[in-house]
């Protein structure tokens, strides 16, 4: 594993229980920084914020919830440590939802996975970026999906939200261009975790089979590049997109 320079530096980590969440966490502590965990599931969050060790903090927050993104805020900044700051925000929170033909796909189902997917990234900015820009620099990278630039079918409205998440990264990322703030997302193709548990089989052979390198990501190689993009190297991009998709994205 290379090192990555976030030594001394703080982020907050949504859907950080689990999965990429909690790689991504693993990977920013390896590199000398510490988090704090958000995640709905405030048993699973403590849980997994104790198995990380003294740098990591668990808050229980629904991203969905706007009043409970701001108090989560403010529970995040009152519990760290004296003079220490927030610097990164990692949008991870995710759902799936059915896999459904769009005419099948049942109503509160898809508002259920846009207020996930995409209200609960533009709360979570929406609370931090005041905060954020106000610091030498700061780090916003949001997790989309290659569902986003393709769009999956059966996936209607998983493929709509994060095609939304890929749109706000570049029009939060050029309104915060003249700041210290750089936004930016990455696209990962399927990487195998819990999350697989919400698919049925023939929508996850389906994917796999999009894939040229024949595989599924694993969590640690998606936290590697949102590592980087979490620290003062990623200087010059912003309002980005960066696939990590096994050869499927193509453009």
């Amino acid at each position: 594993m290379n090192r990555l320079d976030f030594h001394g530096r703080h982020a907050v980590i949504t859907g950080g229980a689990t999965g990429l969440g909690f790689a991504i966490a693993e990977r920013l502590l390896a590199s000398g920084g510490d988090v704090t965990l958000w995640d709905r599931d405030q048993a699973a969050v403590e849980a997994a914020a104790q198995s990380l060790g003294e740098n990591a903090v668990a808050v229980a927050v629904d991203v969905a919830d706007a009043a409970g993104v701001a108090q989560a805020v403010q529970v995040t900044l009152a519990r760290r440590k004296a003079g220490a700051t927030v610097d990164a925000l990692v949008n991870c929170a995710g759902i799936t939802g059915p896999n459904s033909k769009l005419a099948d796909y049942p109503v509160d189902a898809w508002r259920q996975v846009i207020e996930v997917n995409l209200n609960g990234v533009f709360l979570c900015c929406r609370e931090w970026v005041p905060h954020l820009r106000e610091r030498p620099w700061a780090r916003i990278v949001n997790i989309a999906s290659v569902a986003g630039k393709e769009g999956n079918p059966n996936a209607s409205a998983y493929s709509a939200s994060k095609a939304g998440v890929i749109a706000l990264t570049k029009s939060l990322g050029k309104e915060l261009a003249d700041t210290g703030v750089r936004v930016n997302c990455v696209t990962p193709a399927a990487v195998k975790t819990a999350i697989f548990d919400q698919m049925t089989p023939e929508h996850i052979a389906f994917m796999l089979s999009k894939i040229p390198m024949g595989r599924f990501g694993t969590p640690a190689e998606i936290a590697s590049m949102v590592a980087w993009l979490c620290t003062e190297d990623c200087a010059f991009s912003t309002g980005a997109t960066f696939d990590l998709s096994g050869g499927r994205a193509t453009y």
